[in-house]
């Protein structure tokens, strides 16, 4: 498995609240106080997620130039109440998901960027999903939504779900939310993660896939 370095993530025994640690007489970047490194579950092997400790790291080509689409609003899907989160929020979710099989951690994008880069832990939904019926029901089984003899949905054992995309720019992941509040998903176990891949990256925060050096 390919896997490339980006922010560092660890539980330290002490709480630190800079933005940079002593280790060894040398700063390491952090991602959280008292955060360094933690390990997530990634296609059957353990994956560290910690920042790269490289200062001259430079963020991948795959995300490097600005010409890109509009920016999504931070609040895209009102009048939903869906949260929009940071990086250490999402960070949260990924530990939590470790313990907590009501947590899903969603790539929203395509296959083919899913296979090039993802985030470790991450599975893959692309948002095209909710266009067919079949693939849709798919979907919202996994999410641990039920569906009645009468055609309607249960919500009530729905996941949580920690979504992102390519990044500020990218519609893919507001298009499946909004497919899924018009199916009915409660707004409040969608979790918007808005900087996406390029935000993960742009922090040297860990890697998976084809374009991982």
């Amino acid at each position: 498995m390919l896997v490339k370095l980006i922010p560092s993530v660890v539980l330290a025994g002490v709480l630190i609240t800079a933005p940079f640690a002593m280790a060894e007489d040398k700063p390491k970047a952090m991602i959280a106080p008292g955060l360094y490194s933690f390990e997530v579950m990634h296609d059957g092997s353990m994956v560290e997620i910690k920042r790269n400790q490289n200062p001259e790291n430079r963020i991948t080509a795959l995300y490097v130039t600005t010409f890109r689409g509009m920016p999504q609003a931070m609040h895209p899907f009102e009048p939903y109440d869906v949260e929009t989160i940071a990086e250490r929020e999402f960070v949260q979710y990924m530990i939590d998901a470790k313990n907590d099989k009501n947590i899903m951690i969603v790539d929203t994008r395509t296959i083919g960027w899913h296979q090039r880069l993802t985030i470790p832990g991450a599975v893959s939904y692309p948002y095209t999903m909710m266009d067919n019926p079949e693939d849709r029901e798919w979907a919202l089984d996994d999410f641990g939504v039920l569906k009645q003899s009468d055609g309607t949905y249960n919500f009530s054992d729905a996941k949580t779900l920690a979504m992102f995309c390519n990044g500020y720019w990218c519609g893919q992941t507001p298009a499946m939310i909004k497919a899924l509040l018009e199916a009915g998903y409660p707004a409040e176990k969608i979790k918007y993660y808005r900087g996406g891949m390029q935000a993960w990256t742009s922090l040297g925060l860990s890697v998976v896939g084809e374009a991982a050096e």
